[in-house]
């Protein structure tokens, strides 16, 4: 399972916890604006905006997790098993295969607005990359500065909702968890007041009680509410610094721990990674669940006019730096 956020300050950030029992060899790759994005039923797209995001390359493609364009546009893909339908090929619309769509979008889209007028001709394909990588099942948290959207494939139909909150888990359904934040409207981040009784004096045990009842579970549910409360009641300044630090820490508030959610025996779901890109300048930031060192890469340093993936290989030990 995983939950992908956006945050503003002075710029605008996107990312994503992956939460697996498994590794894909994945690694930060950059696509220049001239690598051949090849497709199963259509042409090559042979000069797109650059990407970068996390992804696992296989067979010189790479198959991304969560990435962001030249122009600021960030699109990630999120685990949505039992209600993610892909469809049969349609003779009307462009056929796209789950595993094209961030290039496909992200390759061509400046915008939420351009995306979505574009999804009404996209048909997003049952098809798989391969026997090793079938098609997983998705929805995805699309966004850039001024809009965020969720776009589900169900069986009747792709839906796109508007995500004023800018959050994103997985199941049930994105209509599901907007009508559930009402379930804690009365959650605050300020000491609670006494509507128990006004015939009893009654004080809080600590500070923090005014969340009492905000979910703590590895849910998706619980998680989607948890990262909802901390993003909107973040206290962040403007610098870089500050803003990519307030990131992860919101990230952090529904990080899942080795051991916590067993999914069969001896293996368990955990965060393998977190990430953080500046969508306005193009840096990503990530940790990984060894290494709490945040590592950057900036895209504008590279060749974006070249013809080949560039990768970098996550920085996996742990970083301990002493002070004597």
């Amino acid at each position: 399972m995983c939950t992908a956020i956006t945050f503003k300050t002075n710029d605008f950030y996107f990312g994503r916890n992956l939460d697996l029992e498994y590794h894909y060899n994945e690694e930060v790759v950059i696509t220049p604006r001239n690598f051949p994005f090849s497709f199963r039923n259509k042409k090559e797209l042979l000069s797109h905006y650059s990407i970068i995001g996390m992804a696992t390359v296989s067979n010189n493609y790479p198959l991304y997790y969560e990435a962001t364009n030249e122009k600021g546009l960030s699109l990630a893909g999120l685990n949505f098993p039992q209600n993610a339908f892909y469809y049969p090929e349609s003779e009307v619309k462009e056929n796209i295969a789950p595993f094209e769509f961030i290039p496909r979008i992200l390759g061509q889209c400046a915008t939420v607005d351009e995306a979505t007028e574009d999804l009404k001709h996209i048909n997003l394909l049952n098809i798989s990359f391969s026997d090793a990588f079938p098609a997983s099942p998705l929805h995805w948290l699309l966004a850039d500065k001024n809009r965020s959207v969720t776009i589900e494939p169900m069986h009747d139909g792709l839906k796109i909702y508007e995500n004023p909150i800018g959050v994103l888990t997985n199941n049930p359904p994105f209509d599901f968890h907007m009508h559930n934040l009402g379930n804690y409207m009365n959650i605050t981040s300020q000491p609670p007041e006494n509507r128990f009784s006004k015939k009893l004096s009654l004080i809080p045990c600590s500070v923090g009680m005014g969340a009492i009842g905000l979910p703590g579970d590895p849910s998706s549910a619980s998680r989607f509410i948890k990262a909802v409360f901390t993003k909107f009641n973040s206290v962040c300044g403007n610098s870089e610094e500050e803003s990519v630090s307030q990131f992860f820490h919101i990230l952090g508030s529904v990080v899942q721990q080795r051991g916590v959610t067993c999914v069969k025996e001896n293996e368990y779901e955990y965060t393998l990674y977190s990430c953080c890109c500046n969508t306005d300048k193009g840096i990503y930031y990530y940790i990984t669940y060894e290494n709490s060192r945040i590592t950057a890469i900036d895209m504008r340093r590279e060749n974006l006019n070249g013809n080949k993936l560039i990768t970098y290989p996550l920085i996996t030990s742990n970083q301990i730096l002493y002070q004597n």
